[in-house]
């Protein structure tokens, strides 16, 4: 059954299209990659899903309702994009006890299991402003599940992680597989994406098509070019 459907949309900031006719149909339960380099639209992409963003063309569907129709943000949908705001003088605790009295659907307890499932401190009392980009992308990754969404939606969960982070955001990735969530993901870097998803997807020619070993091979570093060079 499928949860998502992109159909021919159509997206473009002043003279920089970013999508023309694009189309993906997610299924229920799935999890989803999507590569693609810096600017291609990566984050715009899961903003059109939530209705941040409008298409200029075509279509999108969340549960068989059309975002930006029939409404605005899809319930139960949980969103991580372009680091969110935070009120910097407030603890990661406090930020997101803030945000979820908006739907007032969780307690405390909820919060901070949620956030000790993720690997950060509720007792911590650091401020947001010092917080770490390791801490701050758990943070975000946080605010996306602590509600028990069931539709995920995580841009560059990756991003600016050490190792040790990556390797707990990974951990936690799998667990939430296993709930069958539906969960998209972006990188620029395909590697963790193959490892975690059902489906691989790339942002290329101003369209969303399957992620092939020929694609891999003419536009991405791999170990044919080491094997070459002799490396």
């Amino acid at each position: 059954m499928s949860i998502i459907e992109i159909k021919n949309i159509s997206k473009k900031f002043k003279d920089n299209v970013l999508y023309k006719n694009a189309s993906l149909t997610i299924k229920s339960g799935k999890t989803i990659g999507i590569v693609g380099g810096n600017g291609v639209g990566k984050s715009v992409l899961f903003k059109l899903i939530t209705g941040l963003e409008f298409v200029d063309e075509g279509e999108i569907y969340v549960r068989g309702r059309r975002v930006g129709k029939n409404l605005d943000f899809p319930t139960n949908t949980g969103l991580f994009v372009n680091q969110p705001g935070y009120i910097d003088f407030y603890d990661g605790f406090t930020n997101l006890k803030l945000l979820a009295s908006i739907q007032d659907k969780i307690n405390d307890d909820d919060i901070k299991k949620c956030m000790e499932r993720v690997g950060l401190n509720p007792n911590d009392k650091t401020k947001v402003k010092n917080f770490s980009v390791g801490m701050k992308q758990k943070l975000g990754i946080t605010q996306s599940i602590m509600e028990n969404q069931d539709i995920i939606l995580l841009d560059e969960p990756f991003n600016s992680l050490d190792f040790q982070t990556n390797v707990e955001v990974v951990s936690l990735l799998l667990d939430l597989k296993k709930e069958t969530k539906t969960i998209l993901l972006t990188s620029h870097q395909h590697e963790y994406l193959e490892k975690i998803c059902d489906e691989l997807y790339i942002i290329l020619n101003k369209e969303i098509v399957p992620f092939t070993e020929e694609i891999k091979k003419k536009y991405f570093l791999n170990s044919y070019i080491f094997d070459y060079l002799k490396v």
